[in-house]
């Protein structure tokens, strides 16, 4: 006597039709993810250097210049005894941390700057001066 199972597996046309519209999907939502991924991280990079900016500008009201090349960022996160020392430094300091670029790096500082009195600029995805796109540098002297 032969037993009929009630079920029954799926064919392999029907696999592979699904295999098919799960592939086109994702060669359409893929590059779509990817475009967000990209204009989250300039959008990162915008939003620190508007801190940054704010944080110097607060140390140089209270300081009378901004942090020396020197100095750097970590100057505007506790102070420097390196010259010129600042005079009146919060408690507080002017930054919780000194932050780092979507890649996992610090933010490179330079003042005085080439057209403005101090460059803030990250190296992008490569880590490498130039380049394209995501491995781009991005600057706060391309910037309005």
């Amino acid at each position: 006597m032969k037993r009929h199972s009630a079920q029954q597996g799926f064919s392999l046309i029907e696999i592979m039709v699904v295999l098919v519209i799960m592939g086109l999907l994702a060669s359409i939502v893929a590059p779509n993810v990817m475009q967000a991924l990209g204009d989250s991280r300039l959008k990162k990079v915008q939003a620190d250097f508007a801190n940054i900016e704010t944080a110097l500008k607060m140390y140089k009201l209270d300081n009378y210049v901004y942090p020396s090349s020197e100095q750097g960022l970590e100057g505007l996160v506790m102070p420097s005894q390196s010259d010129p020392a600042p005079k009146n430094f919060r408690n507080d300091g002017y930054l919780p941390e000194v932050p780092v670029d979507p890649w996992g790096e610090e933010y490179l500082y330079v003042s005085p700057g080439e057209s403005k009195p101090y460059d803030i600029y990250t190296l992008g995805a490569d880590a490498v001066r130039g380049g394209e796109e995501e491995a781009g540098d991005i600057t706060n002297w391309d910037r309005p």
